[in-house]
């Protein structure tokens, strides 16, 4: 089975670019299922509904999202409604919209998939260690294989994480940084895991948003309004191979279109 990550969709820009690439890069790679962080998607600050709904038509399985997930709040009741194809960070409270995983089913497997956001320089949440905790136990005996995005700004609290759920959970990934790191590993206990799979958005931007804009932020202190770049889009993401024999991984592949 190949399951296709790709990073954090940045704006309408790369939700178009997606969807004139996606599908040969699918084909050409024979991949099973997608999955793609889209918090960022409509224009940098949370995802609406209508682009949800796009980036699930250009044959995108799954969405995850992270710190902006409540950005549009036209998905609160989206993200009740979907079957949770579209899953917010586990550590919000109970009560915020939406759940923080949902259960796929790809070639009669089932894939058990868990968002949770980081807490350090980050939102202050519940611990994620807990939350995925609960989640693998409360659905124990329902899943094939695990798979969790880590939505973090510190790489020291994702390899934690990856550490402490190594040969429980498959697949570890994180993101949230815009810049795909080049740490793909097996770890000791069988778990494929990289720190950040990237970014889908303008190659000619500062994590996708216009370079002047962050410039400004930093050189005069000054509140900005943050817009996406324009120009030539790269998407960012990673392929990972599972064994649906052995319940392990085989390969882990980072790309780039």
């Amino acid at each position: 089975m190949k399951i296709l990550t790709i990073g954090d969709i940045v704006g309408g820009i790369s939700i178009d670019y997606l969807g004139k690439n996606l599908s040969r890069v699918v084909r050409e790679n024979k991949i099973d299922f997608v999955i793609a962080n889209a918090e960022n998607a409509s224009e940098i600050k949370g995802l609406s509904r209508n682009d949800a709904e796009a980036i699930f038509n250009l044959g995108v399985d799954f969405i995850t999202l992270g710190n902006h997930a409540f950005g549009k709040r036209d998905l609160y009741d989206y993200l009740d409604s979907n079957d949770h194809k579209i899953i917010r960070p586990a550590n919000f409270p109970t009560a915020s919209p939406g759940s923080g995983y949902g259960i796929a089913s790809v070639d009669g497997f089932k894939l058990l998939i868990i968002n949770v956001l980081g807490t350090m320089y980050m939102n202050p949440l519940n611990s994620p260690f807990e939350a995925v905790e609960r989640i693998l136990e409360r659905e124990k005996g329902r899943f094939d294989f695990a798979i969790l995005d880590i939505h973090a700004e510190a790489t020291s609290e994702k390899l934690a994480l990856a550490h402490y759920f190594d040969g429980k959970i498959v697949i570890i990934f994180g993101t949230h940084t815009h810049v795909q790191t080049a740490d793909e590993k097996i770890l000791p206990k069988g778990s494929a895991y990289i720190t950040d799979i990237g970014m889908t958005g303008p190659v000619n931007s500062i994590l996708g948003t216009k370079i002047e804009t962050i410039i400004n932020k930093f050189t005069k202190q000054l509140p900005q309004y943050f817009t996406v770049a324009d120009g030539i889009v790269q998407a960012n993401g990673v392929i990972f191979e599972l064994d649906t024999n052995t319940n392990k991984p085989i390969s882990i592949t980072r790309i780039q279109f």
